[in-house]
């Protein structure tokens, strides 16, 4: 059992050194220029492909944004951001310049376009199909973000890894682990010296690879979904079309020809797909005794502050989250309509709700209505203060 420990590590070491070398010793990422790209609408989602594979055509149906497009490679050279509007939402769409092989490394931009790709809620990968079957791009460009520690169609393994000063290394399970050996413990100690890492608690909760060990204690992953669009459909057969459309995560499409993909305010497949994988959800908000808003919705992302009755406060007001008291819902998240439910709850696509704030009664019981009074008074104060202040400099000048 000690020797299968010691292959079991053993296949994984030069991946360790490897990762130390991109990495750092100390497990960190090391310092990289991205695109200075400012943060706009309610997601962001990034264009990754290789040169001329129609990204910058592509974010054109999707958004109207106009960029140079031309038959030779390299045409983008930097990040153009544009607006996708659908459903009421506006997600931001980055063409990035085209990756090549090596790009986690350094190679032609590739750690600027990478640092972006991280910074998105969702990454979309567009491969030229008639190149597809022998050049296999797809796999290059999973093992390029692999490589600098972005995991597509990931959830982060259910394990607690936590650094201590002294005690030495703690390792529980709460179920049996058969992917890392017969002795899990010295694996995982073996693997934390690696990182000169000597004392930690480390808690697994679901039967773990060796990978996803070397994840948890690195600390710097990042899980995005990613979905495939196979652009250029027209080039190739009806029956590699047909190979390409049943991979896993994976849309064909030729925006030349308009399949799949339509004009920037219609509906497509493509359009649907990326809304799918953001996890965007629309809410309507109501007054009380008025008909809801359905022009205007409140679109909560599941990937950024989630899709409860308290990200929908944060969103509009965090003074209506101080005085929340109860929402009222209406829709596919509530029994019964309307439903009477507190802060927690989770909503579900086009669900109206209404938010019931504390009486003034209510409030003078809370613990910390003496301080929210106080915070009143002195905002009202430093007001009235400055625009004196604003009106004695006039009369001076």
């Amino acid at each position: 059992s000690l020797q299968f420990s010691q292959r079991l590590f053993a296949s994984h070491h030069d991946t360790l050194i490897r990762i130390r070398s991109n990495h750092g010793s100390n497990g960190k990422d090391q310092a990289s220029e991205g695109f200075d790209v400012a943060r706009l609408g309610d997601a962001r989602v990034a264009l990754i492909g290789f040169p001329s594979v129609g990204k910058s055509t592509l974010q054109g149906s999707l958004t109207g944004t106009e960029s140079e497009a031309a038959a030779y490679e390299f045409t983008t050279l930097t990040c153009i951001p544009g607006t996708m509007h659908y459903k009421g939402s506006k997600v931001q769409v980055l063409d990035l310049p085209g990756i090549i092989e090596g790009a986690a490394h350094g190679k032609g931009r590739g750690r600027e376009v990478i640092a972006c790709a991280r910074n998105a809620d969702a990454i979309l990968i567009v491969l030229d199909a008639g190149k597809e079957g022998l050049n296999r791009h797809r796999e290059i460009l999973e093992n390029e973000l692999e490589t600098v520690g972005i995991r597509l169609n990931q959830r982060p393994p259910d394990v607690t890894f936590k650094k201590k000063s002294t005690g030495g290394v703690r390792f529980s399970s709460t179920v049996p682990l058969t992917k890392l050996g017969p002795e899990p413990e010295k694996l995982a100690t073996q693997i934390m010296r690696e990182y000169r890492i000597t004392s930690a608690d480390l808690l697994a909760r679901e039967d773990i690879t060796v990978d996803q060990l070397v994840d948890v204690i690195v600390g710097n992953r990042v899980y995005k979904p990613c979905c495939y669009f196979y652009n250029k459909i027209d080039t190739i057969t009806i029956e590699e079309v047909d190979q390409l459309a049943r991979m896993p995560h994976s849309l064909v499409g030729s925006v030349a020809k308009g399949y799949n993909v339509g004009a920037p305010d219609e509906d497509d497949p493509l359009k649907a797909m990326i809304w799918k994988y953001l996890g965007l959800t629309r809410v309507y908000t109501k007054r009380k005794g008025q008909h809801p808003d359905l022009t205007d919705p409140v679109v909560l992302s599941a990937i950024r502050k989630g899709t409860s009755v308290k990200s929908l406060c944060q969103n509009v007001s965090t003074q209506m989250l101080r005085d929340f008291n109860f929402a009222l819902v209406w829709g596919q998240s509530a029994k019964h309509s309307p439903q009477r439910c507190g802060i927690n709850h989770e909503l579900q696509d086009e669900d109206v709700v209404q938010i019931v704030t504390k009486t003034n009664a209510q409030q003078r019981q809370s613990k910390n209505y003496q301080a929210i009074v106080q915070g009143v008074s002195d905002k009202y104060h430093k007001k009235k203060f400055d625009a004196k202040k604003k009106k004695q400099s006039k009369l001076r000048g």
